[in-house]
């Protein structure tokens, strides 16, 4: 099998590529820039405007769809009609399945980049191309990054009472391998981590592995986000899980405190 890795460069991307070699796969990488990987077919393609995009398909049995531009004036423009310019392309060549990556919460959780992401699901679903969409919680290094970044005044700022479900992006590599081998599923199937936590929670354990003593300042995140946060919108109760956890995360990347 021969399949298409859009947005390859990225964060699921590089966990993705390897994985696929491993399992046999041949693999076409796409990215917006010319890069250089002896281990893989690099092209130069790019969703947004539709340059490349038909040599891009050409030839592949599968395209694996994970290039995205979040949080950007071009969102629409990269998310939406860039999926629907590669489902258009895809089927003209007669490709036989067309895996989404998308995020679990996307129906519940009213985040504009959300919002996109759902139409994109639904612009592969009405697509020429037989399909299955993957829906992933978030990755540990996004929440480090969120935690990051909401300590850079001095205390960890945020809602405690969120919750989140971080799954390992290996894992989900591995299961989106699987998905490419069993086929089009026609649906939409669901992947988190194996434990739910709550914002404080999360946080405790990332001051432990840092070894920092910042305290969590709690903010309440008002209206239909914050409710929908706190009453597990990011999270899923579908199976199999993940199995790496926050904790392995930690250990991993700062030598934490042990693993729980």
């Amino acid at each position: 099998m021969k399949v298409l890795v859009t947005g390859a460069g990225g964060t699921l991307g590089r966990a993705v590529l390897p994985r696929l070699r491993a399992d046999g796969v041949a693999v076409r990488a796409m990215s917006r820039r010319p890069r250089h990987d002896p281990a893989a077919e690099w092209v130069v393609a790019e969703v947004g405007s539709g340059a490349g995009l038909a040599e891009a398909v050409a030839g592949v049995d599968a395209v694996l769809h994970l290039a995205s531009l979040p949080n950007s004036r071009r969102t629409h423009q990269v998310d939406v009609l860039g999926t629907r310019r590669l489902a258009v392309a895809a089927g003209e060549a007669g490709v036989a399945h067309l895996l989404y990556v998308s995020i679990v919460g996307v129906d519940r959780v009213p985040f504009a980049y959300y919002r996109h992401k759902l139409a994109a699901e639904r612009v592969v679903a009405a697509g020429p191309v037989p399909w299955t969409v993957l829906r992933a919680t978030q990755f540990p290094p996004f929440l480090d990054a969120l935690l990051r970044t909401a300590s850079r005044l001095g205390p960890v700022i945020g809602d405690p009472a969120v919750l989140a479900q971080p799954v390992d992006q290996h894992e989900v590599a591995g299961r989106l391998s699987e998905r490419l081998t069993a086929g089009p599923l026609g649906a939409i199937e669901e992947y988190g981590g194996p434990q739910v936590l709550r914002f404080d929670e999360a946080v405790r354990a990332w001051r432990a592995a840092r070894r920092s003593h910042r305290p969590l300042l709690p903010v309440r995140i008002p209206g239909r986000l914050g409710r929908a946060l706190r009453e597990g919108g990011l999270t899923t109760t579908a199976t199999p899980t993940g199995r790496r956890t926050w904790a392995d995360h930690l250990a991993d990347t700062y030598g934490g405190t042990g693993r729980r």
